[in-house]
């Protein structure tokens, strides 16, 4: 492992708020998605919320066996959890109509089981990479001028013209261009660390490239925006089943 993954399961160990606060942020999405998706229709967003915190909470229990260095994914050891805590809810159900107190399984046999193989697809690990570019985002933003994050925004993200983006501000579109060199620095370097924190084998560790997000400073910019507005619109969806 890296340090920054070392650290950060450290942190978990530790109990530390702030890291359980960062995964709830960070994943809680993507991790009601599946859930949502594993229901078919059996549970309504409430369940899937309560669900979600019972995944975090069962994996505060359990982070004290989790081995990294057997190279599962970050992702796939987070569904176990919470597929574990899922086949709990049904098996509570289903007790409950048959009036019987039926011994659902312990998390370990839930996931070293042969049947609770995990088939995550492309979709899901697409939400759970742009969670971590998003992450990187708004760590940039709390460290950066607001006016210098602005001007990136507006460039990168709403692909305005560094003319209009000057107009707007009532900068200089020199100024601008030095904005956007400072800010998209500092956000490779963000997603950087959150990759790595969050990677424990070389496949996570190399999501970065496959994105696109190693080419010129165009290929970054576009590749950070179409991930961003890929979260946001996931975000969207997720809101609108709210109601």
């Amino acid at each position: 492992m890296n340090a920054l993954t070392t650290t950060f399961v450290r942190r978990l160990r530790d109990r530390d708020e702030a890291a359980w606060f960062e995964l709830w942020q960070d994943f809680g999405p993507a991790i009601r998605f599946q859930l949502s998706k594993w229901g078919g229709g059996r549970i309504g967003f409430e369940t899937v919320q309560d669900l979600t915190q019972d995944t975090l909470a069962a994996l505060s229990r359990c982070i004290e066996r989790y081995d990294p260095d057997r190279g599962a994914r970050f992702s796939t050891w987070l569904l176990s959890i919470a597929k574990h805590t899922l086949g709990d809810e049904f098996d509570r159900r289903n007790a409950q109509k048959r009036n019987s107190g039926v011994k659902p399984l312990s998390l370990d046999e839930r996931i070293d089981s042969s049947q609770a193989a995990l088939e995550v697809d492309e979709v899901f690990e697409q939400r759970m990479f742009a969670a971590k570019i998003c992450a990187a985002i708004r760590r940039t933003e709390s460290e950066v001028d607001f006016v210098q994050f602005q001007v990136w925004r507006m460039r990168a993200l709403d692909t305005q013209t560094g003319k209009e983006v000057s107009e707007a501000l009532g900068i200089s579109e020199p100024t601008v261009s030095r904005h956007m060199v400072k800010v998209r620095d500092q956000l490779k370097q963000r997603i950087a660390e959150v990759v790595m924190q969050y990677s424990f084998t070389p496949e996570e560790e190399s999501e970065a490239q496959k994105a696109g997000l190693s080419g010129s400073e165009s290929m970054f910019d576009d590749a950070v925006s179409n991930l961003y507005h890929t979260h946001q619109i996931f975000l969207g969806e997720e809101a609108e089943g709210r109601t």
